[in-house]
């Protein structure tokens, strides 16, 4: 089984990606909006909440941190918003899980999260807080087998007091896990800290991103110490009390965030490659690249690669090599004279093989005239929907998006409502975003994961999705689809 469920990295305009495992456009196809074809028409109507709810099937345990209930069928972490004032749209979040099984994905069995749900600690008090006491948002939380018994844990980044270290003064941030069971995380006592090395345990970590660094089987976390001192490394297996097995802080801190690759779900030891991605402000920025080698320790030096904030990992060239591919979001910052980017960056893709062969970069068509906005039109996302070991890219474009693989381009499709909650959705953002890809049904094909919301935040920047879609590889039936919007607080619905 080869699958991934990432969140979308690389933002780019309707595109024909001219890669060379992923080249063959037709000259005649380049640079214009992909038109419904070979099937993958849009969805009839946006997607309805399940009615009913239950708690998933008790697993026996597996190897794939996205397997939460370890039944041998991967699961979705998607985010909950209970919030009902549209002008703070996530700020009552909570965490649901939907669970996959032998017809894929079932809507109708998930749980839902919330703070106390993971015995996590209280907040500290503030009257200026926009989030409810119980919000946990998605993007905070992590899944990793850390201590090795075959259920993924959760493990949520928690912001307590602000305290200073360093000449940083900040809200202390650390990550605390909630262990795994056949029926999926559970408070029991509460929530465990992580035990954080001394030089960045006052006031913690961020980005934090799960891996297998050193290739040996053990789910591991990266992140970056608050206090600027350095990267994080913490080797699992973990103990129960939250330790590591082993700490490394050798490697550099820098302003960013980190990206991770991703972690074989057959449990097969692989080694997984770190990218630090620098901080911008909407144009494309830096990107230091530490190569990992099963058995050995990432390297000290890491490997600059081009400016770009399009990131995505895969075997792009079917190698069975792990490669990486960095390119131009179409971002770019607001502020007078820096509207552009330079010509070798402006619209270009590079993939830096696994081999170590030479990165090869490629020209990306022109954004549609009168689609270009400073935000892109959403993200890409490594996929392999017929099983033949290479992945593919699906790319977001101004109309939703369209999967590039060999010579094939095809349009993936689906659409929103165009009114909701006596709220006009306009035509442009009622398309959907590409979210991710995975095999939920275990068949060796990824399926592709879309996701759409009315409000601007989504339309704008693809935050808060209410809506998914999980296709059946590239063509327009689904294999379920679904709306949050009913999925409640707390516990298993």
């Amino acid at each position: 089984m080869k699958s991934r469920t990432a969140l979308p990295a690389l933002a780019v305009c309707a595109v024909c990606v001219v890669l060379a495992p992923l080249s063959g456009c037709g000259s005649d196809d380049a640079g214009r909006e992909p038109s419904p074809s070979g099937g993958a028409t849009s969805s009839a109507a946006a997607p309805s909440p399940p009615a009913e709810s239950r708690p998933p099937v008790a697993g026996e345990g597996a190897k794939d941190p996205d397997d939460i209930n370890g039944d041998g069928f991967r699961d979705l972490v998607v985010s909950v918003s209970l919030s009902k004032d549209p002008n703070n749209a996530g700020g009552d979040d909570r965490v649901a899980v939907v669970y996959g099984s032998a017809e894929g994905l079932d809507p109708s069995t998930r749980t839902v999260y919330g703070r106390p749900d993971l015995g996590l600690p209280e907040p500290p008090e503030n009257p200026a807080a926009t989030t409810s006491r119980d919000h946990v948002a998605a993007d905070s939380v992590v899944t990793a087998d850390l201590d090795g018994d075959g259920f993924p844990d959760f493990v949520t980044s928690f912001a307590g007091e602000v305290v200073s270290d360093a000449q940083v003064s900040t809200r202390r941030t650390a990550p605390y896990v909630t262990w795994g069971s056949p029926g999926g995380p559970e408070a029991g006592s509460g929530a465990t800290p992580v035990r954080l090395p001394q030089s960045a345990s006052a006031v913690g970590v961020e980005s934090v991103v799960r891996g297998d660094f050193d290739g040996d089987g053990h789910h591991d976390l990266a992140a970056l110490a608050q206090n600027h001192s350095s990267m994080v490394l913490l080797y699992g297996p973990f103990t129960r009390a939250g330790a590591p097995a082993r700490t490394d802080t050798g490697l550099p801190w820098q302003w960013g965030n980190l990206v991770a690759d991703d972690i074989d779900p057959s449990g097969e030891p692989r080694a997984t490659s770190l990218l630090l991605h620098h901080a911008s402000d909407g144009e494309q920025s830096r990107n230091t690249y530490y190569p990992a080698r099963r058995g050995a320790a990432l390297a000290g030096k890491g490997k600059e690669l081009r400016l770009g904030n399009a990131h995505a990992f895969g075997d792009f060239d079917g190698d069975g090599q792990r490669d990486v591919a960095i390119g131009d979001d179409r971002s770019r910052n607001n502020e007078p004279g820096y509207e552009t980017e330079s010509p070798e960056v402006d619209g270009t893709l590079t993939v830096h093989p696994g081999s170590g062969a030479a990165p090869d970069t490629y020209r990306l068509p022109d954004v549609p005239k009168g689609r270009s906005n400073y935000y892109g039109p959403g993200g890409i996302v490594a996929a392999d929907p017929d099983g033949d070991g290479r992945d593919g890219i699906l790319v977001a474009t101004y109309v939703g998006a369209t999967f590039i693989d060999g010579e094939r381009r095809t349009p993936v499709l689906r659409q929103g409502a165009a009114r909701t909650e006596n709220r006009k959705t306009p035509a442009k953002w009622r398309h959907a975003r590409p979210a991710g890809a995975a095999d939920f049904d275990d068949d060796g094909k990824d399926e592709l994961i879309l996701n759409w919301a009315s409000d601007a935040m989504f339309g704008l920047y693809g935050q808060h999705p209410t809506h998914w879609w999980i296709t059946e590889g590239t063509t327009s039936r689904d294999q379920t689809s679904f709306a949050t919007t009913n999925f409640g607080a707390g516990g298993s619905l």
